[in-house]
């Protein structure tokens, strides 16, 4: 990827995604790194921490090569889970090692942001006229995680969601390793009296769990044929989600992020993830790093 843009004017942008089996959803987060560069003052770069080209440490690299000492990193992800809060530090840890002298400031996720709502609100807009709003059931499905307080993220979300847009409900599910699952999130909307249901991805990009939604909410409506399924798109790569990109690098870069520590799974003893309080974390292995090789 190239990614300079002339004469260093301050900290290096470092956009971090997990990645993805998804050329598809490559191609967007790359597209979206370009978009980013188009309008930033400051050298923009982006690489995945596992599963997809470019590859972290290649990233880094570059940006050392172009003489960075300090870079600003920001995870492109919606909410605080293991990845933004485990993996992605760990892995920018192994390259502060690997390159003595290069110092990381770590942004926040996008989650909660008003441009978030507000994108949403785009996408719901674009399969749903607003007149049709106070009879129509939003399910916002998020990926899932172990992570309870990621998970109450997206419940929060939900609520915001709901807040002034005149929805008849606006409900939380996941696609995997939390409930409400997608199915549970339908049938639940219809118990509460839905006659029209919009599924409404929680995701930025194209993936495998994107597409999982929308098979599993398919194959549910083919049983539920009286009830009105309708999806919307992902965020998707545009100019309002890069301005919030940027956003989080001034906050980083200004020393301002603001985090909720007071749920976080690795230093409060939540109930049933006592364990997890203080647990070490250890970065993911990118098929192309020679430190290791990373199975998942």
């Amino acid at each position: 990827m190239s990614i300079f843009r002339g004469p260093i004017a301050g900290p290096a942008l470092l956009i971090v995604g997990h990645g993805t089996r998804s050329a598809e959803g490559v191609s967007q987060f790359v597209a979206h790194v370009n978009r980013i560069r188009a309008i930033s003052k400051v050298d923009v770069t982006g690489g995945f921490i596992e599963l997809s080209e470019p590859a972290l440490a290649d990233a880094v690299a570059e940006l050392v090569a172009a003489g960075h000492r300090r870079v600003v990193a920001i995870p492109l992800v919606l909410v605080a889970a293991g990845h933004s809060k485990g993996d992605i530090p760990a892995a920018l840890k192994r390259e502060s090692l690997r390159h003595p002298g290069l110092a990381f400031d770590y942004g926040r996720p996008l989650s909660g942001h008003p441009t978030i709502l507000n994108l949403l609100t785009e996408r719901l807009d674009a399969v749903l006229s607003p007149d049709k709003r106070t009879d129509t059931a939003v399910l916002l499905v998020g990926r899932g995680t172990t992570d309870p307080d990621a998970n109450a993220d997206v419940a929060r979300v939900a609520r915001l969601f709901w807040e002034g847009r005149r929805l008849q409900m606006v409900e939380p599910a996941f696609v995997s390793l939390a409930e409400p699952s997608v199915l549970q999130g339908l049938e639940r909307c219809r118990a509460l009296g839905a006659q029209r249901i919009v599924v409404l991805p929680y995701f930025l990009f194209s993936g495998v769990l994107p597409e999982r939604v929308i098979t599993q909410a398919r194959s549910w409506g083919r049983e539920n044929q009286e009830i009105e399924l309708r999806f919307a798109d992902l965020i998707g790569d545009c100019l309002p989600l890069a301005g919030l990109v940027l956003e989080r690098y001034a906050e980083a870069l200004g020393g301002h992020v603001r985090v909720n520590c007071d749920a976080c799974l690795y230093r409060i003893a939540l109930p049933g993830f006592e364990t997890r309080v203080g647990a070490a974390q250890h970065p993911h292995d990118h098929p192309l790093d020679p430190t290791g090789n990373h199975e998942h």
